[in-house]
């Protein structure tokens, strides 16, 4: 499929391929849809890309992410999305990033950038160097880890109230799948809330830490999966949903971190007819969307608190008018948005 046909079909506006030879800078921005403001997304940075046609097509992937997570969220940006193919070998890590600013510079402020996937506050503070148009910078909002966290925490709360008529998750059994920055921070708030919680990440310091700090229980991959519990939350990279560990789930809801957690539209159907609750992804972890753009705005961290607060807002009204219309919710989410954009 040509670059032209994606764009045409998924409604996008523009594809950046952003170069540099001195510096082996390969990047892609993709930018979805910019109606409701300047596109705001992370920048992801990967060496396992095996083509620029793979780089693009997950760019594009992921600033329609962002459109609908914006939208929904009420904030006032669009969706935009980048990738870096990190060069092979080694490389000057702080010019790349540096001439990664400048190509950011170059748009004229229609994306904006923060850290994401392989990127830090680290590489941003080299980035800024060279452009305005980024955010997630340490002396101001930081890691946004810890209020996507609590976002994804609000709407398992506003989960909670749709299955069990009751809006905590004390006693509640959770399995997280991945406790990086995010998974780790969401375990912290599950721990305060009193869930009862178990945990699987290849990275067995960063399990071991989530036992210790937190009373998790460590599980492999596919006890996980085959365990029955009442949510599962997902919060590693994409496709959690699949071919795979969907026949396995016995659990009553997911409600993750992650993003795309469904690898195509149809598991999303099988998940309702398996009778298991799929809250929309961008709509539960837009915490952290939420908080770079009151960087953007002026960072006060009790203001981005206090919006991040509103998913479970968000959520209880998706599962209502999913429950009204018996349409599924990912479907509702999506009719929102549109709703939205439209008007």
């Amino acid at each position: 499929m040509s670059y032209f046909t994606q764009l045409l079909e998924g409604g996008y506006e523009a594809v950046h391929l952003l170069s540099d030879s001195k510096t082996g800078l390969r990047a892609i921005v993709g930018m979805h849809n910019t109606r409701l403001g300047p596109g705001l997304g992370g920048t992801r940075a990967l060496s396992t890309y095996t083509s620029e046609e793979e780089a693009v097509a997950d760019a594009l992937r992921l600033a329609r992410g962002m459109t609908y997570k914006a939208a929904l969220a009420g904030l006032p940006h669009g969706g935009g999305k980048a990738v870096i193919m990190l060069p092979r070998g080694n490389f000057d890590r702080a010019k790349l990033f540096e001439s990664f600013g400048r190509a950011v510079e170059s748009l004229g402020g229609r994306y904006i950038t923060t850290e994401d996937s392989g990127t830090s506050p680290d590489d941003m503070e080299h980035v800024r160097k060279h452009t305005k148009y980024v955010v997630g910078l340490k002396e101001r909002s930081g890691d946004p880890s810890p209020v996507t966290a609590y976002g994804v925490a609000r709407a398992m709360e506003a989960t909670a109230k749709h299955l069990f008529g009751r809006p905590d998750l004390k006693g509640l059994r959770v399995t997280v799948l991945g406790v990086g920055h995010v998974g780790m921070y969401l375990v912290k708030e599950l721990h305060q809330r009193g869930a009862k919680v178990w945990v699987s990440d290849i990275n067995a310091a960063s399990v071991e830490h989530a036992v210790k700090q937190y009373g998790a229980t460590a599980v492999s991959a596919d006890e996980l999966h085959n365990m029955e519990a009442d949510i599962y939350a997902p919060c590693a990279l994409g496709g959690a949903i699949n071919d795979t560990t969907l026949p396995m789930l016995r659990v009553k809801a997911v409600c993750g971190a992650a993003n795309n957690q469904l690898l195509t539209m149809r598991h999303g159907e099988q998940l309702a007819k398996n009778g298991i609750l799929y809250v929309p992804d961008y709509a539960a972890n837009a915490g952290g969307l939420i908080n770079v753009a009151q960087e953007w705005a002026g960072y006060d961290r009790e203001k981005a608190y206090a919006r991040a607060a509103l998913i479970f807002d968000t959520i209880d009204q998706v599962l209502t008018r999913a429950k009204e219309s018996g349409l599924r919710p990912e479907q509702v989410a999506d009719r929102m948005v549109e709703e939205k954009l439209s008007a």
